[in-house]
């Protein structure tokens, strides 16, 4: 299966575009963002789990990374409100769950292998945020490790702003409000992702935040 696979190019899902899969457990449904493989696949998938299922234990040979959109997921070393950005290193594994039923972006297969530092933070805690101004993106930063760079955005409305591609390109998942990207508009859940080189200029058509990862993406 190939999904989006060209990171060469330029792909967008909008929300109005999105479409739920059912996965092989019960319970269990995804929006494929994009994906190379079959179940075993370098994917970014929107996951969302109904009230009391479950997934099967599995490992994460290269790696997961996964921020709760809504609702609480939950696996056998904690429960994880929305909010929570989480990486699990290549060689972890777990048995995820959730109670009341949640949303996760989920990121498989995509960390290098020396990068073993997990994480976890909550990025609904204000204390985490440097302070805000009526005029400029405040920013969270989630993680780093050689080129990639993940961060939490939050825009005022009315902001125009630049996000640098460098050389591993940039991925955007609107969280909540709404921002312009060339003329098209990509409202809560929309997903956008450039190669390296792109002009990446975004206008906040309300206060909104933003996930955003660069510098990981593979050469074309």
């Amino acid at each position: 299966m190939r999904i989006n696979a060209d990171f060469s190019r330029p792909a967008t899902v909008l929300a109005t575009d999105q479409e739920w899969i059912h996965s092989p457990e019960h319970g269990v449904d995804r929006i494929m963002l994009d994906r190379i493989g079959d179940e075993v696949a370098r994917a970014t998938s929107i996951v969302r789990y109904a009230p009391d299922s479950s997934f099967a234990r599995h490992e994460h040979a290269l790696g997961e990374e996964f921020l709760v959109l809504d609702g609480i997921f939950s696996d056998e070393h904690g429960d994880y409100p929305a909010g929570t950005y989480v990486r699990n290193p290549p060689g972890s594994g777990h048995t995820p769950f959730s109670k009341e039923g949640c949303r996760i972006l989920v990121k498989l297969r995509q960390f290098d292998p020396s990068d073993l530092r997990p994480v976890v933070v909550n990025t609904a805690d204000a204390s985490l945020w440097p302070p805000a101004t009526e005029q400029r993106a405040s920013t969270l930063l989630l993680h780093q490790f050689q080129t990639e760079k993940v961060q939490m955005l939050r825009v005022p409305g009315g902001c125009d702003f630049s996000i640098v591609t460098n050389d591993g390109g940039v991925e955007v998942l609107v969280i909540s409000g709404s921002v312009e990207y060339d003329q098209q508009v990509l409202d809560v859940s929309s997903w956008l992702r450039l190669p390296a080189g792109s002009d990446l200029r975004l206008s906040a058509r309300e206060d909104s935040v933003l996930w955003v990862k660069s510098g990981h993406l593979p050469a074309a």
